[in-house]
C-alpha cells in the first residue's frame, strides 16, 4: 500500500524527473535518507517505471504525429502474439494498445511527414502479421500531451 507521502512523491517526480534528492526531501517533508529509501523502494516494486528526457518532435523533423486503427484478419492468442511481437520493432511506433471495440488495435506513430507515413503504412504497417485494415487519423494540433497521471 501506498501511503500519502509515496503518493506525494510520485506527483512530484512525474512533473519534475529532474528534481534532486534533497529539493524532493524538503518538498515532501522528509530526511533526504528517508527520501531516498521511498525512492529506491518505489522504483523496486515497479512504481517509477524509468527516467527519461521528453524531446520537441518538431525540431528533429518529427511533425507528423498519427494515430492508426489496426484490424486483424483474425483474434485468435496467436494472431494477436504475433502482431505485438512485430509491431514492437517498429521505431515509428510510439505507443501500441490492444482495444476493445471495432478494431483491435491502436497504433501512435511519430513521423517527418506525410510521405514518410505513406512508406510507413506500405512497408511496415501493412505488412505485419495479420493485419486487414487500417485507419489513419493524422493529428493537426497536440493540444495536451504531458498529462501527469491524477494521485492525490
Amino acid at each position: 500500500m501506498l501511503d500519502r507521502t509515496d503518493l506525494r512523491l510520485l506527483d512530484i517526480l512525474q512533473r519534475d524527473g529532474r528534481i534532486t534528492n534533497a529539493e524532493l526531501a524538503e518538498r515532501i517533508g522528509l530526511s533526504p535518507a528517508a527520501t531516498s529509501e521511498r525512492f529506491r523502494r518505489l522504483v523496486t516494486q515497479g512504481y517509477i517505471l524509468g527516467f527519461a528526457a521528453r524531446l520537441n518532435p518538431q525540431k528533429l523533423g518529427l511533425g507528423l504525429l498519427a494515430f492508426v486503427e489496426v484490424l486483424l484478419d483474425k483474434t485468435t492468442p496467436d494472431a494477436f502474439a504475433r502482431f505485438a511481437e512485430a509491431v514492437t520493432r517498429a521505431p515509428e511506433v510510439l505507443e501500441c494498445h490492444m482495444v476493445a471495440g471495432g478494431f483491435d488495435y491502436l497504433v501512435k506513430a511519430r513521423l517527418a511527414d506525410m510521405a514518410a507515413y505513406r512508406r510507413f503504412l506500405g512497408e511496415v504497417l501493412l505488412s505485419l502479421p495479420g493485419v486487414k485494415e487500417t485507419r489513419t487519423y493524422a493529428v493537426m494540433e497536440e493540444v495536451k500531451n504531458d498529462g501527469p497521471l491524477r494521485l492525490l
